[in-house]
């Protein structure tokens, strides 16, 4: 069916709006072709768009041209407050930013592992209310919630999740609760993290790929012909489980243990270094065990890598084994991590077929490209389809990332729909 005449409206001024969010400032003759709408129908949305505030005159063209230099529209950044919130089992991150999605202000706050829930709701939604009011901003339009665990596809809501904090499911609701008139969207935190790594990351050329999660834990998200996918219950990627060979059992429905999670979260990748007796700053406390200290690991083990490569390449490696001064640990070191990583990577490339997967994370990204031609080549060994291995370009940074512009892309798209408009639920093509 063709869309109504307000409905077609609301899609066009939303692809304006993409369009000025990705490319920045713009004509309107270049609205037109980038849009491939008319003339005429150019100009009303670009009156629509600044009579409800959401673009305003940023300029002029620089174009050589006859009569005045073009104007330039941008969004209007100031239009609405947005807000992202990583929440980790030890601690959250908050950011909040404007309706470009420029950052106005951060804060974190670690939370212990013992703290009882009411008190960890109280801290974590306390940090969010403080960088408000830090960011002056009088109302968050909406906010981003990024949580290990399975979310609810029929709710949007955090499902309950054996071994994750009891606070993460409270947290929401009193969010919802303490910020009146905000938008709170939850989302896993692997998915928010691919969406980062597409949009501004390593899959920046990629509609279809598969990020593999390597923090304190382990994930994967889906994007499929560049949509994100979750499943039927909302636990696609949910790669901890899968059994590999190399592990002391299997998993179960409630525990990981015995799955991939065994082989390549952050206390198995520490434990492997310990194998292989690289040494780091890391081993100096006892309780490290997070996603920093092993990725400290790996990115240690790199780098000796590395030297011990140029220097066996232009004849100035030191006499004796290359264990005198670690380096011959480092190698083996990452050839096994990058064994173990084949193992989930070739399980994705059976099932999916994705072409590319990311190495995410805090430890994919301390891999870097080292780590990842390690395990594109083993995979090759083990899969007959072609997959490229690439090392994450954001990190941990990206769920906070991919939390950003998730609300980013919700508030515009809420600002520029008038009540009663659903183009969501037409199929129809902007005129």
């Amino acid at each position: 069916m063709p869309a109504s005449p307000s409905t077609a409206r609301v899609i066009n001024d939303r692809l304006a709006l993409r369009l000025l969010q990705q490319r920045g400032p713009l004509t309107a003759g270049q609205l037109k072709q980038l849009t491939g709408l008319s003339r005429p129908t150019v100009a009303d949305l670009v009156d629509r768009l600044t009579a409800a505030g959401l673009i305003t005159v940023v300029g002029e063209s620089d174009q050589q041209r006859r009569g005045p230099n073009a104007r330039l529209y941008g969004i209007a950044a100031d239009r609405a407050q947005l807000a992202a919130l990583d929440v980790r089992t030890d601690g959250v991150t908050v950011t909040v930013a404007d309706l470009l999605g420029r950052e106005l202000t951060r804060a974190a706050a670690p939370i212990a592992t013992d703290t009882a829930t009411g008190p960890a709701v109280e801290q974590a939604v306390a940090l969010v209310e403080r960088a408000v009011r830090g960011a002056r901003a009088e109302r968050l339009h909406t906010l981003t919630v990024g949580a290990p665990g399975l979310i609810d596809p029929a709710t949007g809501e955090l499902r309950d999740s054996s071994g994750l904090p009891v606070w993460h499911r409270r947290l929401v609701g009193v969010l919802q609760h303490r910020l009146p008139g905000t938008r709170v969207v939850v989302e896993n935190e692997t998915n928010l993290a691919a969406l980062a790594e597409q949009r501004d990351g390593a899959a920046r050329d990629r509609d279809t790929f598969v990020l593999l999660w390597l923090g304190g834990g382990t994930g994967a998200a889906v994007i499929l012909d560049g949509t994100l996918r979750r499943g039927a219950s909302g636990g696609a990627g949910e790669i901890g489980f899968l059994p590999v060979p190399g592990t002391s059992g299997l998993p179960s429905a409630t525990d990981c243990e015995g799955g991939f999670h065994q082989l390549a979260s952050a206390p198995a990748v520490m434990d492997l270094a310990a194998e292989h007796r690289i040494a780091g700053h890391a081993f100096d406390k006892p309780q490290a065990r997070g996603a920093a200290d092993a990725a400290g690991l790996v990115g240690d083990a790199v780098r000796l890598a590395a030297g011990q490569a140029r220097a066996e390449a232009d004849g100035t490696a030191p006499g004796g084994p290359p264990e005198a001064d670690g380096t011959g640990n480092a190698a083996r070191f990452l050839e096994a991590l990058a064994d173990r990583l084949a193992l989930g990577v070739a399980s994705v490339a059976a099932v999916l077929d994705p072409g590319c997967v990311v190495l995410g994370g805090e430890i994919g990204q301390a891999g870097g490209d080292a780590l990842a031609a390690r395990v594109e080549e083993r995979v090759a060994r083990l899969s007959p389809l072609r997959t490229e291995v690439r090392a994450s370009v954001l990190g941990g940074a990206a769920v906070l990332r991919g939390a950003l512009l998730t609300a980013r892309d919700s508030a515009q798209e809420d600002l520029a729909t008038p009540p009663g408009v659903d183009p969501d639920s037409s199929s129809g093509q902007g005129s």
